[in-house]
């Protein structure tokens, strides 16, 4: 029987992802796949990044990443993928997936650390602590921290301070595929570095990444749309995005208000996340500033 067989013939025996799966192992972990553009990230500012044997699609960030092997998507990994490596420890960001593959990896002889994702400042935090513990590296966890949670609270400060008290009403949109815009509600990565940067979500009527029929985009109302700068249908061209008739009548193309950042420093909610605040901060209020 293959390893793999193996594993699916086990799989009903599932344990549970915790820390103590990796402590129970004889060595710290030196041979350990990343998921999660975040992950990756606190894993290099802790300086730990030579124990990293893969990564995922998602990790980009620093430009050195590029040259582990790529093991798939964070939300659509296959545990032949993942297992290729040889992994002594999976840390994973939350919602990685599918489940039926989380469950191979939580069932296989690895360490498995699943990061808590919550898109605050608080949340960052919790992400970094997690990591630190998982790569045997507590102290040095607790520095990023505090460093990190100073540059957080100055950042968000600054940025409450440029709204005025007069918010601006943001649009994030995922995609126009179709010519139907994808929209970022409330509990998203979205969502959530919105408020941090001082301006308010345009959409609130429902949790996560949805469709937005015309009517519902017009009442929305955004001052700004805001989008990820990469291409295909997630980079439209600003005239072209304006000219969409759901988003003809909005203030933002009245006002030819269209912000992009890079996906991950954006949406990552990881040790950078002070700088994406800053940068959206001002590109919301940089001329009242």
């Amino acid at each position: 029987m293959s390893v793999f067989s193996r594993l699916y013939t086990t799989s009903s025996l599932l344990i549970v992802a915790t820390m103590a799966s990796h402590m129970a192992l004889a060595q710290p972990a030196s041979r350990i796949v990343t998921v999660g553009g975040s992950v990756t990230e606190i894993v290099y500012a802790l300086d730990q990044q030579d124990r990293i044997i893969a990564r995922d699609t998602t990790s980009s960030y620093p430009d050195q990443v590029a040259k582990l092997p790529d093991i798939g998507y964070a939300r659509a990994l296959s545990p032949e993928g993942v297992l290729s490596v040889a992994p002594d420890l999976i840390i994973a960001i939350e919602g990685a997936g599918p489940p039926e593959t989380i469950d191979v990896l939580q069932s296989a002889q690895v360490g498995f650390v699943s990061v808590p994702e919550v898109f605050t400042a608080d949340g960052i935090v919790a992400k970094i602590r997690t990591v630190g513990a998982a790569v045997d590296q507590v102290q040095a966890a607790e520095v990023l921290v505090t460093q990190v949670a100073s540059e957080l609270t100055e950042a968000q400060n600054a940025a409450q301070k440029a709204a005025n008290g007069d918010p601006k009403k943001v649009l994030f949109i995922l995609s126009t595929q179709g010519g139907r815009i994808m929209a970022g509600g409330t509990n998203t990565a979205a969502d959530g570095i919105i408020h941090m940067a001082g301006g308010i979500n345009a959409v609130t009527a429902f949790d996560g990444y949805k469709p937005l029929t015309d009517e519902a985009v017009t009442i929305a109302a955004p001052d700004v749309i805001l989008m990820m700068d990469r291409g295909g249908d997630h980079g439209a061209a600003a005239k072209e995005l304006l000219a969409m008739p759901a988003l003809i009548p909005t203030p933002a193309a009245q006002n030819g208000k269209v912000v992009r950042m890079n996906g991950l420093h954006l949406l990552g909610f990881g040790p950078r996340t002070a700088s994406a605040i800053t940068e959206l901060s001002q590109a919301l209020y940089g001329e009242t500033n």
